[in-house]
């Protein structure tokens, strides 16, 4: 039997991902997803009624949630390479032979520590939904048309002219409030991602063979 033709197919056509504008991701569908970077807490460190205070705050932020999220976490071996690079050019730049020697040991214990420790960094994120498809979705003769005839720049024909995106980020941006709002409540520090930071983001998801810097989140990727 003739050998079957496999056609070769790009991945992006598996990725659901069609733009980030403004730090904010656009889907194909045409629904928006933005991600917000968020702190840790370590409660082992807190006496027990900051622990029933924090986890009781957290429960009623999850209640008064109006709509769904995504929490996730980022787990990934720690990379030393910048730092044992920063180490390196103090070594060059030393001049006395007894720093140069201990700058060496330094480096020679940090490598075989983290080899054996195997150290993991945590990056913890919400992905915050706004799908105006889904939300014009409701009873009735008039959202059962508005479904079924595509209109001109909407959700529906995937095409978000620059006039909807605003409408459809101020929608998003409220929400985004009222999970920083939350969250602060319990003592959580969050900031949300840019363009530049969300896209470093996928990347790292899409090629977790690869290791890259750690995500540094600036006042200027805030939105």
């Amino acid at each position: 039997m003739p050998a079957t033709a496999v056609k070769a197919e790009a991945t992006q056509q598996f990725v659901p991902i069609k733009e980030v504008r403004d730090g904010i991701v656009i889907l194909k569908d045409g629904s928006l997803r933005a991600m917000v970077m968020a702190s840790s807490i370590n409660l082992a460190l807190k006496s027990q009624d900051e622990q029933e205070a924090i986890i009781g705050q957290f429960q009623n932020f999850l209640n008064s949630l109006e709509f769904t999220v995504q929490f996730f976490v980022e787990s990934r071996d720690l990379d030393i390479r910048p730092y044992i690079a920063l180490l390196e050019d103090r070594y060059a730049a030393t001049l006395d032979d007894l720093m140069k020697i201990q700058i060496r040991e330094y480096i020679s214990f940090i490598k075989d520590f983290t080899e054996r420790a195997n150290i993991m960094t945590k990056n913890f994120f919400i992905v915050v939904p706004y799908d105006p498809a889904i939300l014009s979705r409701g009873g009735g003769i008039t959202s059962t048309l508005s479904n079924l005839i595509p209109t001109k720049g909407g959700a529906s024909s995937g095409v978000i002219t620059d006039e909807t995106f605003e409408q459809y980020r101020m929608q998003l941006e409220q929400r985004m409030s009222v999970i920083e709002q939350g969250l602060v409540r319990t003592g959580v520090r969050v900031v949300s991602l840019g363009t530049e930071e969300v896209i470093e983001l996928f990347y790292k998801l899409f090629n977790p063979g690869e290791l890259e810097k750690p995500l540094q989140v600036t006042q200027a990727g805030q939105k």
